[in-house]
């Protein structure tokens, strides 16, 4: 086990309800520091309430949760001053351009005149938005205006940032460019709690995983880990024609058991770790008159694993994480903000 000293975040039987909806049931985590650790699960498993908890924006109902050592109730303050969230949704302001966004953020956070266009060039240009920075936000695209939420992030550089869905909409290019940049802050010696319901994000990512599901943690591991927990392998099939799917999937099943359909509406893959079987499926659909563009046996995907353990897929369940309409502001803790809460650098600014 990690020893607490190298922890981020220590959590223990987190429980958060909302009238009769129990949004979070006994979460427990422990996040190494500098580390990008995630926390895997569909819309409405609870992550986005366990996140609020653990930056101060609500208070738990019962069990605990340390950030740095400070809890997270008697200490709110000091782990407001260690860390910054990027929620959901951008949360700059479209009538204000790209560097006035961060040149507010940066002076409301105790920089100087000067020091905050400097931060704001320094930013805008890191983050690939120093064209964009005299347009008004309400023009920029979904990824230019993510890439500026999480700029503004870490106009403060936090010791801690959550990210919650940090890219929901956007764009393969645009993903790349966020995961680019998260991979910087990590070796810039933050630490990234990184709440996703896309598998491939986290395998891309994350060192470490919790998987969560009805507000409960039922897996937790590195990547790897994860995948040898449901097999030692996995057949993918990929089809010259879609419409044959359903025909290849009643192959499958029959000679290897549950088959999983991909996004890709051409493909799909079947838990298999044995070569002789997998060779004798593929014949078996190219027998039968079906074209088969691919295929390969290899390690099972983070999806696969989230089937296995979970029954459904990461992308199954619909409605908004957490039962948020059920979510009110707990008059315990303040009001979610949507810039960095990091303070530990305002007096060298």
């Amino acid at each position: 086990m990690t020893p607490p000293s190298s922890l981020a975040i220590e959590a223990s039987g987190l429980v958060k309800q909302f009238g009769d909806k129990r949004a979070v049931d006994g979460v427990d985590l422990a996040v190494p520091t500098g580390s990008v650790y995630g926390v895997l699960g569909p819309n409405g498993a609870g992550k986005t309430t366990t996140i609020r908890m653990l930056a101060t924006l609500l208070a738990p109902d019962a069990g605990s949760a340390r950030v740095f050592g400070h809890d997270v109730v008697r200490d709110a303050d000091a782990v407001r001053s260690a860390v910054s969230l990027t929620g959901q949704l951008a949360s700059v302001d479209e009538e204000l351009t790209g560097r006035e966004n961060i040149i507010l953020l940066a002076r409301l956070l105790g920089y100087g005149r000067a020091q905050s266009h400097a931060r704001a060039d320094d930013l805008l240009d890191a983050f690939g938005l120093e064209e964009a920075a005299g347009k008004l936000v309400k023009n920029y695209s979904g990824g230019m205006r993510r890439r500026l939420d999480i700029a503004a992030s870490i106009v403060v550089t936090p010791r801690l940032l959550f990210l919650d869905e940090p890219t929901t909409g956007l764009d393969p290019r645009s993903r790349n460019q966020v995961w680019d940049i998260v991979r910087l802050l990590v070796a810039e010696g933050t630490t990234i709690l990184l709440c996703t319901q896309y598998l491939e994000e986290a395998d891309q990512l994350a060192e470490g995983i919790a998987v969560i599901d009805r507000g409960k943690v039922i897996a937790e591991g590195t990547p790897a880990q994860l995948k040898a927990s449901v097999g030692a392998g996995a057949l993918h099939v990929r089809l010259l024609d879609p419409a044959q799917r359903p025909q290849a999937e009643r192959a499958l099943a029959a000679r290897l058991g549950s088959v999983h359909l991909e996004a890709d509406p051409a493909a799909l893959s079947v838990q298999c770790g044995d070569a002789q079987a997998a060779a004798a499926a593929i014949g078996e659909l190219t027998g039968g008159g079906l074209g088969v563009a691919g295929f390969s046996l290899g390690q099972p995907s983070l999806d696969e694993v989230f089937l296995a353990l979970t029954g459904h897929t990461a992308a199954s369940e619909e409605g908004d994480d957490d039962g948020s309409d059920d979510e009110r502001p707990d008059p315990k803790t303040p009001t979610p903000t949507s810039t960095s809460t990091s303070t530990e650098q305002e007096q060298a600014a």
